[in-house]
């Protein structure tokens, strides 16, 4: 199967955001969709290895920050590559805080929702959180960004004056270094797993 198929699935990039105790995070996903209108619900699909997936776990709430297309690379760098457990990701960034008590990111996004899990299922990899939509608005009138739009328009590219030999993962471009990528390797960016790197000629 060629699993790229699936990159061509319409889909948004979304900062999602929690807070426990003092701590505030977040974490770049792909996978957030409305449900019901009545109620007004969604779902998120969040990765397990997602510091901030442990968060919503224990708190039962949190906010979803919807990214446009004139969002940087830096941004998506900031969110998703790099671990909560180890940095403040807040440090030095613009946010607003609702009135959830969780924080939202007002630049490059368009909009904000504020939710509380109703439920959530084990999808192995991932939890499929559903919740119910508590508040919202909107930010600007920004075009949001679709996965297919990141790819071709944000994602850095690897640059010519990089000589570097091993695989290169093809939803983040984080680059492995070596001659044989491990069937079991799991990229510390994206989190995505080793079908998804392809060599570097």
């Amino acid at each position: 199967m060629d699993k790229k198929a699936m990159y061509h699935l319409t889909y948004g990039l979304f900062i999602l955001t929690a807070k426990e105790g003092d701590k505030d995070n977040g974490c770049i996903v792909n996978t957030v969709s409305q449900v019901t209108t009545e109620p007004n619900r969604i779902v998120v699909a969040v990765n397990k290895k997602n510091y901030t997936h442990d968060m919503i776990v224990r708190t039962g709430v949190f906010n979803v920050s919807i990214l446009t297309e004139n969002s940087k690379f830096d941004t998506y760098k900031h969110w998703g590559f790099q671990s909560g457990a180890d940095v403040d990701k807040t440090e030095a960034i613009t946010y607003q805080r609702a009135e959830n008590g969780v924080i939202y990111i007002a630049e490059e996004t368009n909009a904000y929702l504020s939710a509380k899990v109703v439920s959530a299922t084990d999808l192995g990899t991932h939890t499929l959180f559903l919740a119910d939509v508590t508040d919202g608005a909107v930010l600007s009138e920004d075009n949001s960004v679709t996965y297919g739009y990141y790819q071709k328009n944000i994602k850095a590219a690897p640059t010519a004056t990089e000589k570097k030999k091993g695989f290169i993962c093809t939803v983040c471009g984080y680059i492995y270094e070596g001659d044989v990528l491990p069937d079991d390797f799991v990229c510390p960016w994206c989190k995505h797993p080793a079908s998804d790197f392809k060599r570097m000629e």
